[in-house]
């Protein structure tokens, strides 16, 4: 086989395994977010009580579900 369809090879097969590279970590990361979130509510209460804050699971609730709103696409 000639030389350029070697090196053609080679860069067909790099772009793609970047491309699948890149889906792949994408992927995992939802995933891995979407079961471990960046705080929970014992982590914002606790954030509550330190900026001298008395919170009410009203308020906790309230503040999650506007940080789940935020976090999630619009369509």
């Amino acid at each position: 086989m000639a030389t350029w369809i070697w090196i053609l090879i080679v860069i067909i097969v790099g772009i793609a395994g970047a491309v699948g590279g890149f889906y792949a970590a994408r992927k995992y990361m939802e995933n891995y977010l979407k079961d471990n979130p960046p705080i929970n509510e014992d982590q914002l209460r606790a954030m509550m009580l330190q900026m001298g804050q008395k919170p009410s699971q009203r308020k906790l609730h309230q503040m999650m579900n506007a940080m789940k709103q935020q976090s999630t696409p619009k369509k």
